[in-house]
């Protein structure tokens, strides 16, 4: 009997467990969001250090490169990003006025088929104010750029003496840390692919949309690159701003052609490039996808809702690396996938 009460007890202990980490994360949002920042940004980073350091550049010279990279690389996104926000910031009601006028020959038009909209259904300002948010959540992210790039430099730092460190603890280090080393190849893997493919849909986006004359290319470009993080929704809404910016500016016919840039780039990127380097052994569920969404941009804010899915994927690595509980991670595969009965184990 007492056995039946600890074996119903220890995972009620487990999920109340969950329950506090998970409160404590959201309670400090502010520590927690740039700190996993700086883990998502020192996992991309790692692979370039680890690649210098085979063509025998001391770590030392790799991270100071790598870093130096990072802080150019911030300090270019920092300007132009302040730049186009100021400028949008100051032409948005221009465009809210032009777009109001739009939507109101619109609504005059479905009138005359009996169809009446109100303001509310057709409010531009919706759309605007999630172009904003994004603007305000990047803004921040960079606001803490010190603390995220010193955090990076000592993650980093940190890396080449973790696996030694790890030997020392564990207590079979010969069965436990392959798993470790499987995880941490998987997850490098992963960032470094999603990570091209998004900086790759971000370079086609701006050049396309430049191309066509929609104003801030970069800016669209840059909010393409953070979005493909998020699958799916992540694509709609980067494509949002910019087609209703493209009818108010250039007209009916160029915000058709920005939206097919959009679709074409996201289908290609989405459903070719990434899957033929990605495959299938790292995917999610749909219903996965947007819960972690939705459970993320609750604990952290719109940084959250960016890092949902890579949070998510490394979870599923780290439950893959580890036979007992690989079943959870065979919970997060698309159904296609479990349909076809293919292994949970990423190659």
């Amino acid at each position: 009997m007492a056995e039946r009460r600890t074996a119903t007890a220890h995972p009620l202990l487990v999920a109340a467990g969950l329950v506090v980490v998970i409160a404590g994360v959201k309670a400090a949002e502010q520590i927690a969001v740039p700190f996993l920042l700086a883990a998502f940004i020192a996992t991309i980073a790692a692979t370039p250090v680890f690649w210098l350091n085979r063509f025998r550049v001391p770590v030392g010279a790799a991270i100071a490169l790598v870093v130096l990279c990072l802080v150019a690389l911030l300090i270019g996104v920092g300007a132009v990003v302040a730049q186009s926000a100021t400028t949008f910031q100051e032409q948005l009601p221009s465009y809210q006025a032009k777009l109001g006028t739009r939507l109101a020959d619109v609504q005059s038009w479905l009138a005359g088929f009996g169809i009446e909209l109100s303001a509310e259904t057709l409010d531009p300002g919706r759309a605007w104010n999630l172009a904003a948010d994004a603007l305000v959540g990047l803004g921040n992210m960079l606001s803490n750029g010190f603390l995220i790039l010193l955090t990076v430099l000592f993650i980093l730092g940190e890396a080449s003496s973790f696996p030694r460190k790890l030997k020392a603890v564990l207590a079979d280090p010969d069965e436990d840390l392959p798993h470790f080393e499987r995880f941490a190849a998987n997850v490098n893997r992963y960032m470094a692919i999603k990570t091209s493919v998004s900086l790759a849909t971000g370079v086609f986006v701006g050049v396309a949309l430049w191309i066509i004359g929609v104003d801030f290319p970069i800016l669209w470009g840059l909010l393409a690159f953070l979005l493909n993080y998020v699958p799916t929704i992540g694509s709609v809404i980067a494509a949002v701003p910019p087609v209703l910016l493209a009818i108010v500016q250039l007209g009916a016919g160029h915000a058709i052609a920005t939206l097919a840039v959009f679709v074409v780039v996201n289908v290609a990127m989405g459903s070719v490039v990434e899957p033929r380097f990605m495959g299938r052994a790292l995917s999610l569920s749909t219903l996965v996808v947007f819960l972690s969404l939705v459970f993320w941009g609750w604990v952290l804010g719109p940084v959250g809702m960016l890092l949902s899915v890579p949070l998510t994927m490394t979870a599923k690595i780290a439950f893959e690396a580890n036979p007992s509980t690989e079943w959870i991670a065979h919970l997060l595969d698309p159904a296609e996938r479990t349909r076809a009965g293919q292994p949970t184990q990423a190659q």
